[in-house]
């Protein structure tokens, strides 16, 4: 997988007041954490994070910090959430040769015969939990869906990739393909059946015509 280089700032504040005027400024506060290592607070340049969190694919990051850099993943991210703008990150610091979790995009490929059917294809999971080395991150995985037939489906069970041990349970449905809905005309006898008028309630006589009666 490539690396690519993202260059940080430490950052010497952690007041709320401060992360905002960062944001003002362009600059979105994170943290970068390891193991042996101090977690530092960080800050780096909007317009170099985004494309490495709106994206279909994993990345390994070169963090660039205090003049050293450091091999890392995006291990969270937090939006605001009204405008979706990034507003906090996490940096997870890698250590050759030992295993780590992360989550990986999943991608369907190839044109299932039974959406030629007419049937319907559904991703239930777009993301597998996955445990791995350092060197064997894959930017995603891919699933063929060509051969799924109506009522078919495909679970984390039936996934095998080399060097990687996936987390998700077995027994989840990742993708399948449904029967189209279709809505249901009401039968001749339900048809036939129409709703009963509701019944009136005529007013009672009133004194006047009660008096004439007498």
């Amino acid at each position: 997988m490539e690396k690519v280089e993202l260059e940080a700032s430490e950052r010497k504040s952690g007041k709320k007041s401060f992360r905002k005027t960062e944001r003002k400024n362009g600059r979105i506060p994170g943290v970068f954490y390891a193991r042996n290592i101090k977690p530092v607070s960080i800050d780096v340049a909007e317009n170099a994070i985004k494309p490495l969190v709106f994206t279909g694919e994993t990345h390994l990051i070169g963090l660039k910090v205090n003049n050293e850099i450091f091999d890392c993943i995006i291990k969270d991210v937090q939006f605001d959430p009204v405008t979706d703008r990034i507003v906090h990150f996490d940096l997870l610091g890698l250590t050759s040769g030992e295993k780590f979790i992360l989550e990986v995009p999943l991608i369907a490929k190839g044109s299932a015969v039974g959406v030629k059917d007419g049937g319907v294809l559904q991703q239930h999971l777009h993301k597998l939990e996955i445990e791995c080395l350092p060197a064997n991150i894959p930017q995603h995985l891919e699933i063929d869906v060509t051969n799924l037939k109506i009522g078919d489906s495909i679970h984390v069970s039936d996934f095998q990739f080399e060097n990687i041990e996936i987390l998700n349970q077995p027994t989840t449905v990742v993708v399948s393909v449904n029967h189209p809905k279709v809505e249901k005309e009401p039968t001749p006898e339900e048809a036939a059946v129409t709703p009963a008028e509701p019944e009136v309630i005529g007013k009672g006589k009133g004194e006047e015509e009660e008096a004439e009666e007498e």
